[in-house]
């Protein structure tokens, strides 16, 4: 598959043939509902369990006589009545930490690439280098290259300093290196752009 590359500031900077493996892949809305849902499970932190009575450490000793005492009869200080006993019905342990198969992670981000390429949201740029790193002048390139309300650009190894402060006040600009692409970041965005570097990094990722 071949797509223009162009500079920030709208002109052509020849074409890139993209491999057809990663950027060509039919899309799977089964796939990506998996990886999509393995993802979000994966942000969610561990609820931790409150201490029931078998958990809290307190003695098993009777704390009376059977009868004659004119209390109640009890069995042990960790009863969920007493400060310090145990919780009556607590929270229990619930852990999100589900697991999804390398290959299907994998195919599921050839697949989120492959359906921004195919419905035309990919945007392949040259570089990202901003003048002075001046969010005024980064404005009116991204609306002649249509970056959309919402795009997720994506760099090669390291993220262009430049490009990063003068897009930090911008809203619906997200900035990321190669290593982070994710499927549900580029299905959450309006436009996918890549740098050449990036390109070059994903596809060397698949078939490195």
């Amino acid at each position: 598959m071949k797509i223009e590359v162009k500079k920030l500031d709208a002109s052509s900077a020849g074409d890139i043939e993209l491999n057809d493996a990663v950027f060509g892949v039919e899309p799977r809305a089964d796939i990506l509902h998996r990886v999509v849902t393995w993802q979000l499970e994966k942000r969610r932190g561990t609820a931790r369990a409150t201490r029931e009575r078998s958990d809290v450490a307190r003695t098993g000793k009777r704390l009376g006589n059977q009868k004659g005492g004119g209390t109640a009869r009890h069995g042990d200080r960790a009863a969920p009545i007493f400060i310090g006993g145990g919780k009556a019905h607590g929270a229990r342990l619930r852990d999100f930490n589900p697991g999804l198969n390398k290959k299907v992670r994998a195919m599921g981000l050839k697949m989120a690439l492959s359906a921004k390429a195919k419905d035309g949201s990919l945007i392949v740029v040259e570089a990202l280098d901003v003048a002075d790193g001046k969010t005024k002048a980064l404005v009116g390139q991204l609306e002649a290259l249509g970056f959309g309300k919402k795009a997720l650009v994506i760099d090669g190894e390291a993220l262009n300093v430049s490009f990063a402060h003068a897009s930090s006040n911008i809203r619906g600009i997200n900035l990321m290196p190669a290593v982070g692409a994710n499927v549900y970041d580029i299905l959450n965005h309006d436009t996918l752009v890549l740098t050449r570097a990036a390109v070059e990094k994903l596809e060397a990722r698949f078939h490195g």
